[in-house]
């Protein structure tokens, strides 16, 4: 696996990006032991720098703190690590049975955390991560975290707007901060990707983190459009969730909303893979491989983000990014009715 340039910013970086939450205890609690084991096989099978992609809200800073804690405990140089640390949930004191910001969804936690956007709230959030991390590892990219969601939030258009002005009032921070040293590029992750459009054409940008959007099921013209402007002024664009939130892959969820199949809006989607599959077991080829390589095949693309908590997985997923697939399966797909025969990039 070779580094890649990462935009204009001088950095380089592998294929795969490697995201933390499972050391926030996404979804159940892990022994500390097994957060060590992961990061142990990602260092194994990426080249340095890896990659690691992170947040304050995962696990309300615990897995900012254990990133930091495992790192030393691996006796990783920070020139070997390059953090990525998304901006806007800073810890906040545990006064419930269990944390209020997205219950239900994290485990084993004694700490909260509240939502803090604005000029002042992302330099408090990036001064928290500095801290959590331990004071060994620099934060070297820094985004806003779910800026859609922050705005989406709002009740009408009037707030929207004050959302909005807060969102970029926390990028003329982070701006600052790359202008002075303390970090060197500045990004966006959003789910929808339209309001990283709407934030790019006001903000100078590094990075985007797409997530949900540009995948084997979802890929507009216009979303490739603006994937071509990105890649013509040289932002890097990362990739995440290329399998819809699992469903391309057999989940029960797709963009994280669990599909009913009685809905015939959702039906389509579950015929849609039925025949995905078909294709996939016809040549032989892995569902997740296929999201993958569809996920990186844009020119802009420089790596994929991806998530695992099992060891083994970390192999398994550099080896299917970094096989190409035979041009007879994208047209089987295409004979399939599952890609359009337009579509500029496969």
């Amino acid at each position: 696996m070779k580094n890649k340039a990462f935009g204009k910013t001088g950095l380089e970086v592998p294929s795969i990006i490697f995201g933390s939450s499972m050391l926030g205890n996404l979804y159940e609690t892990f022994p500390y032991e097994r957060k060590l084991e992961v990061l142990q096989t990602i260092f194994q099978h990426i080249p340095k720098p890896v990659v690691i992609d992170s947040a304050g809200k995962y696990g309300a800073g615990l897995a900012l703190e254990t990133l930091g804690n495992c790192l030393r405990d691996m006796g990783i140089a920070d020139g070997d690590v390059i953090i990525s640390n998304k901006l806007g949930w800073a810890r906040a004191p545990l006064t419930t049975p269990e944390p209020t910001f997205e219950p239900g969804v994290w485990f084993g936690l004694e700490h909260d955390a509240v939502q803090d956007i604005s000029y002042d709230g992302i330099l408090r959030c990036w001064e928290q991560g500095v801290e959590l991390l331990g004071g060994d590892y620099t934060t070297q990219l820094v985004s806003v975290h779910d800026p859609d969601e922050y705005l989406d939030a709002a009740t009408s258009d009037e707030v929207r707007k004050r959302h909005f002005d807060d969102v970029l009032g926390a990028y003329t921070a982070l701006n600052e901060l790359r202008d002075k040293g303390y970090v060197r590029a500045v990004g966006i992750g959003a789910k929808n990707w339209q309001v990283i459009q709407d934030i790019e054409s006001q903000v100078n940008l590094d990075w985007v983190m797409l997530a949900n959007a540009y995948t084997l099921y979802t890929h507009p013209p216009d979303l490739v459009q603006f994937l071509d402007d990105l890649y013509e002024k040289q932002i890097a664009i990362v990739n995440a969730a290329v399998f819809n939130a699992g469903f391309l892959v057999g989940g029960d969820y797709f963009d994280y909303r669990k599909l009913n199949p009685d809905d015939p809006e959702d039906q389509e989607k579950f015929k849609w893979r039925e025949r995905f599959f078909a294709v996939c077991d016809a040549q032989q080829i892995k569902p997740v491989e296929a999201c993958m390589q569809f996920g990186k095949s844009h020119p802009g693309i420089v790596a994929l983000a991806l998530n695992t908590s099992k060891p083994h997985r970390v192999k398994e997923n550099v080896d299917m990014v970094e096989h190409d697939l035979p041009p007879t399966f994208w047209r089987a797909l295409q004979d399939a009715g599952l890609l359009d025969h337009n579509h500029p990039h496969y």
